[in-house]
């Protein structure tokens, strides 16, 4: 008995996602990335990330294979609105705003998700309605590709005038884009800003005009969101790219072919890279991000302060606590970065100088800037530690992930926490409560 509709019969096995030639491509580019970033690409925790990026990848671009005609067709409602009297409302043409769509997509320069905020109106027309869940259907479309803020919210906006003919549509979107330091930036600046924003803001039909008064009612419902609409950028405007991947130099040749994977994924997923002069450069600047990662230079740093450490313990403990030490790594089952803080808990008679601090930080940095799982991380800062601190130390690491948000799921705003506990922590339940009454709220998740 044969295959149907791509179910083996005889065995009931169905022929699976991963045998789709776009996802075995893709798998294949992501193992020539990792044998450029990683020391072992077999080893346990990377063996499968090809087909885990391929899956990530392939689901967070889906809607290159979507046509928003078929989202539309058939949830049009007729609302005859007010009829005889003064005003509009419904079908006759009032206001229909569908606020705080929490989407995400895929930037069009590095790669790397950013999360959307997005805000939807339009006036209906022909006494017609559109089903409500559909305006939130439309906007996934268009963010599942590879976007810049301002043409996913000029795409949004056509697809929906015409798709189903309103006297206008309006969208606001609020853009928050990781800013992923350097190596050495992420351990010599502590104020770094982790995320770059943008509001983009298009408008078809009677908001075409910027000036009406109909986006002027649509606003006002938005100020509520804390939306200051003077800094939204809109079409025509001086839209200089918001990638934080512009800002970075441009030393050393990327490996060529891991530039050709790149630009292999890029095609995989149904882009045109030598037409669209967006994309030219994007697998030099996700090549040259990928990199960062490799860690034979931090391997020197942390060796250096190691050589240097010595003990500053004494018998007359108390509970201590070294708070919001921050961290910048990558997931090394998808490719995504995942940063956060972590909070070290010890017991000893003073406090920390500056340079001791310095010395917390440089070990969080060493383990957090590589491939890694939070698990491992919280490990091994722990481990580490102990070795200067003494026995008794606890690790908290808070961190929010960007596979979170990226991969179907779609978990805005979450936020992760791992422990690791030794010697006197591991032991008493009263020390450990007592460390995490103290532990300020870090606000890991927030974008």
């Amino acid at each position: 008995m044969g295959a149907i509709d791509g179910v083996n019969v005889k065995g009931c096995v169905e022929l699976g996602f991963e045998e789709e030639p776009e996802i075995l491509a893709i798998e294949e580019a992501v193992r020539v990335l990792l044998q450029g970033v990683c020391d072992d690409s077999n080893r346990e925790g990377v063996r499968r990330t090809p087909l885990r990026v391929a899956k990530a990848l392939w689901e967070g671009t889906r809607g290159y294979k979507q046509k928003v005609k078929d989202i539309v067709s058939g949830a049009l409602f007729p609302e005859a609105g007010l009829e005889n009297r003064a005003g509009h409302a419904g079908g006759t043409g009032g206001l229909v705003v569908v606020r705080d769509l929490d989407l995400f997509s895929r930037c069009e320069s590095c790669l790397l998700p950013f999360q959307i905020k997005c805000h939807v109106g339009y006036v209906p027309s022909g006494h017609r309605v559109v089903g409500l869940s559909k305006l939130s259907r439309v906007a996934e479309v268009f963010a599942k590709r590879l976007q810049d803020p301002q043409r996913l919210a000029n795409e949004i906006c056509e697809a929906l005038q015409h798709g189903f003919g309103p006297t206008g549509v309006a969208v606001v979107l609020q853009c928050s884009h990781i800013n992923f330091p350097s190596s050495e930036s992420a351990l010599s600046d502590p104020n770094h800003k982790g995320w770059v924003k943008m509001l983009a803001k298009s408008g078809t039909g009677v908001f075409h005009d910027g000036m009406t008064d109909v986006w002027t009612d649509f606003l006002s419902l938005l100020r509520f969101r804390g939306i200051n609409v003077e800094d939204a950028h809109s079409s025509g405007s001086d839209n200089k790219s918001w990638c934080p991947s512009h800002a970075c130099s441009k030393t050393g040749v990327p490996d060529s072919a891991m530039l050709r994977s790149v630009a292999s994924i890029l095609c995989s997923l149904g882009e045109d890279v030598p037409l669209r002069k967006e994309l030219q450069e994007t697998p030099a600047r996700f090549v040259k991000w990928l990199m960062s990662f490799k860690d034979s230079r931090l391997d020197l740093k942390l060796n250096g302060f190691v050589q240097n450490k010595r003990d500053f313990r004494c018998n007359d403990e108390h509970l201590r606590c070294e708070p919001n030490l921050s961290f910048w790594s990558q997931c090394e089952h998808h490719l995504l970065p995942f940063h956060g803080v972590v909070h070290v808990g010890y017991y000893s008679s003073d406090e920390l100088n500056p340079v001791q601090r310095s010395v917390l930080q440089s070990i969080v940095h060493f383990y957090g800037f590589k491939l890694q799982v939070q698990e491992r991380l919280t490990r091994q800062i722990a481990e580490t530690v102990s070795t200067f601190l003494g026995e008794d130390v606890m690790i908290v690491v808070e961190a929010s992930h960007t596979c979170m948000i990226s991969r179907g799921i779609g978990k805005c705003g979450s936020s992760t926490a791992t422990v690791a506990v030794l010697g006197r922590f591991s032991m008493d339940a009263s020390a450990r409560g007592k460390f995490l009454e103290i532990i300020p709220d870090s606000g890991a998740g927030e974008g």
